[in-house]
């Protein structure tokens, strides 16, 4: 079994791949550029815990489909891909993994992404032994474990949730990296889903107004509302969910003018004509991908989530929030948890959310050991 880095280089492949050293997982770190990899396992070999832990290098481009099946050598291998805009580049890591019947975790936020993976790729890994993992980091993985224990929490207090909705803050100062922006680029543009009345739907980007959470210490924060993998795996959870909602709160007070920003956006993309301009946009948002925060930027600001379930008539029975480190290094940190996880565990072919593959208990126990904790 080998553990596989690809887009190694990036700025999410740079900190996931110092996280995967620190822990003794001797990566193969992959990238385009035989240069740029080759210097980053030097730097962080003396990282390593020993001599043989140290991370060896491969070359492998996104853009070279038989370039990224080369990098798997058996279905008991594990490819972990930061490679994005995921629309745009990311389809060839997942079907090399597909084909293998291999382990896969990705980064990517992108929705459409996300749902292709459960709904095209998940059904082909069920035949291939594959074991798929998308959007393994700070999208969307604290969200399926808040949503899943305040599902939890209803469900002991014997008030089974009819829905639950599942915000995303940061607090403190907190800066965005280019790729990031780049997935975004896309994403406004695309359309959307959510659970609704236990069928997933499509629905316009940006549509649904803003919602308030309780964020703590007396604060109501608003967001807008996204698609994520929460939709696509919380109802797995507990079949008396009929609602799922996700939001997305980093806007702050700005939050209800890009809500608005977003629907505009949304409607924008029903136009003939947009899904080849949104391919071009995409492209050209990704030469600009590999730059974001430095240590220091990224110590400013702590990730917040928050799960509120209700019942069928809209009460609340349960809520959780989680908070834990910058969203950057816990995506780090989340994926090369994921990746020895995956590969020492009995998870089935398919595609799956984080708590329907390695169950409630193991997740919530490994993101306490990350730093992302629930508090009262």
């Amino acid at each position: 079994m080998r553990i596989v880095l690809l887009g190694a280089t990036g700025f999410t492949g740079r900190l996931t791949a110092e996280a995967m050293v620190r822990a003794g997982m001797a990566p193969v770190l992959a990238s385009r550029r035989h240069d740029a990899v080759a210097r980053l396992a030097d730097r962080l070999a003396p990282l390593a815990p020993s001599a043989d832990t140290e991370p060896t290098i491969a070359v492998a481009d996104a853009d070279d489909p038989s370039t990224v099946r080369r990098l798997i050598q058996s279905g008991e291998d594990i490819l972990v891909t930061t490679v994005g805009p995921f629309m745009e580049y990311g389809h060839a890591a997942v079907e090399a993994a597909v084909d293998a019947g291999a382990g896969y975790l990705d980064s990517t936020g992108e929705p459409p992404f996300i749902r292709e993976v459960f709904e095209v790729y998940g059904p082909q890994a069920e035949k291939t032994g594959a074991r798929l993992l998308p959007a393994f980091g700070y999208d969307y993985v604290p969200g399926n474990l808040a949503g899943a224990l305040a599902l939890t929490h209803a469900r002991d207090a014997g008030t089974p949730a009819s829905r639950v909705d599942i915000g995303y803050f940061v607090e403190g100062d907190f800066a965005i990296s280019s790729g990031t922006r780049a997935s975004a680029a896309g994403v406004l543009l695309a359309p959307s889903y959510a659970w609704r009345n236990g069928v997933l739907a499509t629905v316009r980007s940006g549509s649904g107004g803003t919602r308030t959470f309780d964020v703590g210490r007396d604060r109501q924060w608003s967001a807008m509302p996204v698609a994520g993998s929460e939709h696509l795996a919380l109802p797995r959870l507990d079949f008396e969910l009929s609602d799922v909602g996700v939001w997305l709160g980093w806007a702050g007070k700005w939050t209800p003018v890009a809500a608005a920003a977003g629907s505009a956006l949304g409607a924008l993309a029903t136009l003939p004509g947009m899904e080849s301009a949104l391919g071009g946009l995409r492209r050209r948002a990704a030469r600009t991908t590999g730059k974001g925060p430095d240590a220091r930027k990224r110590s400013n600001a702590r990730s917040l989530v928050v799960a509120d379930a209700s019942d069928i008539v809209g009460r609340p029975v349960a809520s959780v929030r989680m908070v834990g480190p910058t969203p950057y290094d816990l995506t780090a940190e989340l994926l090369a948890w994921g990746a020895v996880t995956l590969a020492t565990s009995d998870v089935a072919p398919g595609a799956h959310g984080p708590v329907d593959a390695f169950g409630l208990d193991t997740l919530e126990r490994g993101c306490a050991d990350m730093g992302l904790i629930a508090v009262t």
